[in-house]
């Protein structure tokens, strides 16, 4: 097999409903958020092209309350302060990453020290950002401290995928190179036991025997690449209540030249852009019970929208289980083990957390291949990133300080806040925390007030969002591809600093497959949790797109 079609979506017949829902504006937003890290993967053949029994019950009852009381009640425990302080200007808010932000409007946005950083830390920080910065080579070479690139890789730096410290986007067009986007694989489980391993999440994933858990679309010399990542786009208009038009783009991905065998048809891939990386270190300091209460008003929810969920993983450096808030789908429990993770599959580079190189054994040109790997002593194995380096990229990407808001108390931003609480958005974009004083030597992040609009849940946001079989197939959704998620949850990611995105990079894009260029095209695109979202905000007109863009582009 030679090309094999990863998925191609098709327009949701509710777009062009005639109706949108009835006109009271709840809660589009919940789209918006969860919007920045999914993912549609409909097949074009065998949809059918009416409403579905979720779209229509999602219409027929899109006024019904969104917030009950318990989740009211936490939101503003969380907070500290009333919803309503919370939903009008409130003056703390545009310092929305704590006294670790800053104020820029620039191609630098993402790209700065917690400003609160001391001098005597402030030299971690830039050594940090210079391995984060500078690329990796191949084995042997002079610069014996970044050496040991690959066999198989996808980048061979950490800039490449997050562009000055910010959120990826697709290929344009099949001849361009995946640089910003990679695809995740997994397999469903075939035995009881890896049944069981999957549900006790003693096991990430079922991974593919030839290709592992992520395709590594480059090879060093003489190490076959696993594939080769193409993508072709369509246009597909959406017509709002009051006539605008809004054309979205559906892409198709395509694996070419596999090397190392034929995808079975049962494989799942996941199309993934690299997220940004401001308020890392801040979103870590969110007690997990903060977390896992947010879940718990979600299961006792009675209007039958919300169901977010904690994700509950193994933590690669312990071996205990710890609850996931990194990552599209919640898998990583903390910066260290999400970047070592991401040393070791996106640039084959080994690591005292992750100390094999990323070859499946089937892959024997990479197996033999030569290793940067030094030394370690200790009875510690040989690795290319060593403690040293891997703590300095840690601090980096724990103090990437949050941008302030941006004319905070302007009439149309305001309007446009106040239409996003209306719609009941905060019911999964949590806005406020309050950080405790900790024990660790995360200073800049002890005691912040900080306003990141996530609730770190994974949501189930619909069979358009939901990643799909090479051979174009909705799995069932007992289905595990990453510890407890399945194909249709993601995890809320945060809104902070969304507003500058195509200021840091303009090619950048939002959903996790890159397909929305912009956030409204992002929010058309929802479905599960968010269908009712999505029928409220094509009713919205000229004013209330304007208004929530505003707010949106203030965060």
């Amino acid at each position: 097999m030679n090309t094999t079609n990863i998925f191609k979506t098709k327009t949701p017949a509710s777009f062009y409903a005639p109706f949108v829902s009835k006109t009271t504006l709840l809660k589009p937003m919940l789209g918006i958020l969860c919007v920045l890290s999914l993912s549609a993967c409909q097949p074009t053949d065998g949809v059918s092209d009416d409403v579905s029994e979720n779209e229509k019950s999602a219409i027929n009852n899109a006024d019904s309350p969104t917030l009950t009381p318990e989740r009211l009640q936490t939101i503003e425990t969380l907070a500290g302060v009333p919803m309503q302080q919370l939903a009008s200007f409130d003056p703390q808010e545009v310092k929305q990453g704590g006294d670790t932000g800053i104020s820029i409007s620039s191609a630098e946005s993402y790209s700065k020290p917690s400003s609160n950083l001391t001098a005597s830390r402030k030299g971690h920080f830039f050594i940090g950002n210079a391995f984060f910065r500078q690329p990796w080579v191949i084995a042997p070479a002079s610069t014996d401290s970044r050496d040991g690139l690959g066999a198989l890789f996808n980048v061979a730096a950490c800039q490449s995928c997050h562009v000055k410290d910010g959120r990826g986007h697709a290929p344009m067009t099949s001849d361009d190179d995946a640089d910003s986007l990679l695809i995740r694989l997994a397999m469903p489980a075939t035995t009881d036991e890896q049944r069981q391993q999957l549900q006790n999440s003693l096991i990430e994933k079922v991974v593919h025997p030839m290709y592992g858990g992520q395709l590594q679309d480059r090879g060093i010399q003489g190490v076959p690449a696993e594939a080769r990542i193409a993508v072709q786009w369509t246009d597909k208009p959406v017509t709002f209540a009051d006539g605008h038009i809004e054309t979205l783009r559906a892409p198709t991905f395509n694996l070419t030249k596999p090397g190392y065998g034929a995808f079975d048809d049962d494989l799942m891939v996941s199309p993934r852009v690299a997220l940004p990386m401001i308020g890392l270190g801040l979103l870590e300091q969110i007690p997990d019970e903060a977390i896992k209460k947010q879940a718990v008003d979600n299961k006792n929810s009675t209007n039958g929208d919300i169901s977010g969920k904690f994700n509950w993983v193994m933590d690669p450096q312990t071996g205990k289980h710890a609850l996931g808030r990194f990552g599209w789908k919640a898998g990583q429990t903390k910066l260290i083990t999400q970047n070592q993770s991401a040393f070791n599959e996106d640039m084959g580079l080994t690591s005292n957390i992750r100390p094999h190189e990323s070859c499946m054994p089937t892959q024997t040109a990479c197996m033999n291949a030569t290793t940067g790997a030094d030394e370690q002593g200790d009875g510690k194995p040989p690795v290319e990133v060593n403690d040293e380096v891997a703590k300095f990229v840690e601090f980096y990407t724990r103090n990437l300080a949050v941008p302030h808001r941006r004319d905070a108390d302007d009439t149309l931003v305001l309007a446009g806040k106040k239409r996003f609480y209306d719609m009941g958005c905060q019911s999964c974009h949590t806005p406020r925390y309050q950080l405790p004083k900790t024990d660790d030597d995360h200073l800049e992040q002890h005691g912040q007030v900080i306003y990141p609009y996530t609730d770190l849940l994974l949501h189930d946001m619909g069979d358009d969002l939901a990643d799909r079989t090479i051979a174009g197939k909705l799995p069932a959704k007992n289905i595990q591809v990453e510890f407890l998620a399945n194909s249709y949850e993601w995890r809320t990611p945060a809104l902070w600093g969304i507003g500058l995105a195509q200021t840091v990079d303009p090619q950048a894009t939002f959903l996790h497959d890159g397909r929305a260029r912009t956030l409204m095209e992002a929010v058309l695109w929802h479905g599960g949790e968010a269908q009712k979202q999505q029928q409220k905000v094509l009713k919205l007109d000229k004013q209330g797109r304007s208004e929530l863009n505003a707010f949106l582009q203030s965060l």
